[in-house]
């Protein structure tokens, strides 16, 4: 038996590596106390601050609709400016008296749903496909299930695509490239505006050749489309979501924050140590990283392939978390020195798989407390990695600094102490699809944290061979008192000493050769 127990300890010691979890910081025990939620030039706040009291559905700011039809702010369903061409006649019409005719009538199966979205989309009639939203309302749920959507939940979709007016009443900013704005704005708000989304009611976004082709896709037709059962496993999931909110509306509001930095760390002057780092290959980011800065491996489109085909880390974390698909709406695609920060998203659903094994599993009761903004105490960040031609790429210097940059950018918190930061939860980065190599892109979050301020808790997603390499380079490094500028990043460009360091470690790629010998100064 004590045999047993030892062995027992043994491989649970195994299942992580470095400092205990238990010592990192996390939101929001380290954080500090918030200023009160007001409205600024760099802070647009769409409910009344006056009136934010816990456990109560916000109120919209101002109380009536205040219409705007222009280049900095979403173009919304409800304007007067939403204009439709009548066929045959040269007239116009308000796209929204349609939009409100559809949806006021009953939805009692999916081709009802079908012909609403199309009878104010007239154009798209012959190219929208919306198969898989048949197959699971005919085969893809339970009966019971079935008519609890067509009778109960949809009905209130429907309404609140409706009150639309009544709930998002302030014009809604678009985060642009090169802004450092942020955005507030109630989980209702949010719940309105993802119903429209699902009803298809964004003007202008239907179309990759529009002006917002530089924003990702917010309307959910091709989610509709296609036989694929990742497509009905997602809807599954946001129609989870969609049930919840329309039985109880929560009472929070959540936070979106373009950070973009144009001043960077002189990477080879740096004199920081490193951090803090737990690595291990049992747990996820959402769930053993709760509290901490969580990382989205995210597309320059944040979101990424959500509405298509893509089901990876990104876009399971928006299903199950489904506040962040609105920041679709409104944020054009990341450049190189910029992220979003989204803070106060709730989760939903809980599921199983990745990728092509995906499933939605169940509800989820999010239990993660509030900070003094009615915030769930979840901060997630959208940091996109480079996609790599060849595998040699990476390893180059100027591609290696575009990954410090950003990850540090993401990092940062210009106006916190370091001691009020929660660490960084993360893991396998840039990697899979995007052709990173594992172990690089560890080390380049870890200097780009430690740059920041923040410990690592770093998640490998089941591979204790990583686990162990990144460890064991980390305590090499950590032992020689090494600091980001004079050692790690020397070592970082300097392929062949890396491999020197860690030759006994064991690589599941041929170890890059050298790369040319470019000194940092030369970036």
């Amino acid at each position: 038996m004590d045999y047993n127990n030892q062995v027992s300890a043994e491989q649970k010691e195994q299942e992580w590596l470095g400092t205990p979890i238990e010592e990192l910081r996390r939101m929001p025990q380290c954080g500090q106390s918030l200023p009160h939620l007001r409205a600024t030039d760099h802070h647009k706040v769409l409910i009344r601050t006056d009136l934010l009291k816990e456990g109560q559905v916000p109120h919209p700011y101002p109380s009536k609709y205040r219409d705007s039809w222009d280049d900095m702010t979403v173009k919304m369903p409800c304007s007067e400016k939403n204009l439709f061409p009548v066929e045959n006649e040269d007239l116009v019409q308000s796209r929204w008296e349609l939009i409100c005719s559809a949806l006021e009538g009953e939805c009692k199966s999916s081709l009802d749903i079908k012909d609403a979205i199309l009878s104010y989309n007239i154009a798209h009639a012959k190219r929208w496909d919306f198969t898989a939203l048949n197959y699971l309302c005919t085969e893809g749920m339970e009966n019971d299930e079935v008519q609890h959507l067509f009778n109960v939940t949809l009905p209130k979709m429907m309404k609140l695509v409706l009150n639309t007016p009544k709930i998002c009443t302030q014009p809604i900013p678009l985060l642009k490239s090169r802004m450092n704005q942020s955005l507030t704005m109630s989980q209702e708000q949010i719940a309105c505006l993802l119903a429209n989304a699902f009803f298809c009611t964004f003007p202008r976004r239907n179309s990759r050749r529009s002006e917002y082709a530089n924003y990702p896709e917010i309307n959910f037709y091709r989610l509709f489309e296609g036989s694929s059962l990742r497509k009905i496993e997602k809807l599954k999931t946001l129609l989870c979501y969609f049930r919840r909110v329309t039985e109880s509306m929560p009472t929070g509001l959540v936070t979106f924050t373009r950070q973009s930095l144009s001043v960077f760390p002189k990477w080879e002057s740096s004199k920081k140590q490193l951090t803090s780092l737990h690595i291990t290959c049992k747990g996820t980011i959402e769930d053993e990283g709760y509290g901490m800065l969580q990382v989205d491996f995210a597309n320059r489109l944040v979101g990424g392939g959500l509405t298509g085909m893509g089901l990876v880390q990104e876009e399971i974390r928006f299903l199950i978390n489904p506040e962040l698909i609105i920041s679709r709406l409104f944020t054009e695609a990341l450049d190189s020195d910029e992220c979003l920060i989204i803070t106060g998203t709730e989760q939903y659903s809980e599921y199983s798989g990745y990728a092509e094994s995906f499933k939605w599993k169940a509800n989820h009761k999010d239990e993660i407390p509030r900070d003094g903004w009615q915030r769930r105490c979840t901060e997630i960040v959208a940091m996109d990695a480079l996609r790599y031609r060849n595998f040699m790429e990476q390893f180059q210097p100027e591609k290696m600094s575009r990954e410090l940059n950003k990850a540090y950018c993401s990092f940062m918190r210009p106006s916190a102490n370091p001691e009020n930061l929660s660490a960084v939860a993360t893991g396998n980065w840039g990697c899979g699809a995007f052709g990173g190599d594992t172990r690089l892109k560890a080390l380049l979050q870890l200097m780009a944290a430690s740059e920041a301020g923040r410990d690592v808790a770093y998640f490998t997603f089941g591979d204790e061979e990583l686990m162990r390499d990144v460890h064991s380079l980390y305590k090499y490094l950590k032992d020689k008192c090494v600091t980001v500028g004079k050692g790690l990043l020397h070592v970082l460009y300097f392929w062949t000493d890396l491999f020197q360091i860690s030759e006994s470690l064991s690589w599941k790629k041929d170890p890059p050769p050298p790369p040319p010998q470019k000194k940092i100064k030369d970036l």
